[in-house]
């Protein structure tokens, strides 16, 4: 992906969709539990605000995105809570003009970068397409938590393609996150769109795939979702292997979410 602006462009979308949702929210909803043990709906928008802010800091200021990484570094189990518990007690209108400012901020950096530069990140060094993919990723998936905390249901949009494309990307991250070793050869993946449309990865000839629909896809790179609840079908020992450690994003998987019937927290 050459051009970053059409996911740069998708992901002031999907934050302006989850902007309309949280910016009506009365105070006290910002204080209604997520799936996510321990946050709010105000941690999960303080998460996005600091991320944003961390991507900011690493498109403009590789050697204060250092600083940062050091601070990761020496409590690496917390600070990705501490970060959000710093936003999530501040007011809601001032949280809420924080993120709106930062991810402004942060979209033009990344338009205004020039092409071919790679940026350093916690996990390996991202160009502004794969900056702002993974930027789309966690918008859209800690506003699947916070859909959840009002009783919403987002409809999925073609926008999940750049967040499919991230997940198997970076399959062979899952496994080493793991301590496994990466299969050698590639998977051919073939995912449905949410208007019908095929999003393929992968050599058309590959012994080993995984089909489904799309959303399914992306539920389960983001660890929203357990694979016994999604549609997902993998043919080959090692495609069906990633589908139980699959993740689009970098640091610890966590625990992940419990199969649909068993208690999530």
């Amino acid at each position: 992906m050459s051009d970053p602006t059409p996911v740069i462009d998708d992901l002031r979308e999907e934050s302006e969709e989850l902007d309309a949702l949280v910016g009506r929210l009365r105070p006290e909803q910002w204080a209604l539990p997520t799936p996510a043990p321990g946050w709010t709906v105000a941690h999960q928008i303080a998460h996005l605000t600091w991320t944003d802010r961390g991507a900011l800091v690493a498109v403009t200021d590789p050697d204060g995105f250092r600083a940062l990484v050091e601070k990761a570094l020496a409590a690496p189990t917390g600070f990705v809570d501490d970060g959000a518990e710093e936003g999530a007690v501040l007011p809601p209108a001032a949280l809420l003009d924080r993120w709106r400012r930062g991810r402004t901020a942060l979209a033009a950096a990344l338009r205004a970068a020039p092409p071919g530069t790679r940026f350093p990140w916690y996990g390996p060094p991202m160009a502004a397409a794969s900056m702002a993919t993974a930027r789309l990723m966690e918008t859209w998936a800690h506003g699947l938590d916070i859909a959840d905390a009002l009783g919403a249901r987002p409809e999925p949009t073609g926008r999940l393609r750049h967040i499919a494309r991230l997940g198997v990307r970076t399959r062979d991250h899952a496994f080493r996150t793991r301590g496994l070793t990466p299969p050698a050869e590639e998977f051919r993946v073939e995912l449905t769109g949410p208007h019908g449309e095929l999003w393929a990865f992968g050599p058309e000839d590959a012994p080993q795939r995984v089909t489904g629909p799309g959303a399914d896809f992306c539920l389960l790179v983001t660890r929203r979702a357990h694979r016994a609840d999604l549609a997902l079908r993998a043919d080959g020992a090692d495609a069906g292997r990633w589908l139980d450690i699959a993740q689009a994003f970098a640091g610890p998987p966590g625990p992940g979410r419990r199969p649909k019937g068993e208690d999530a927290r």
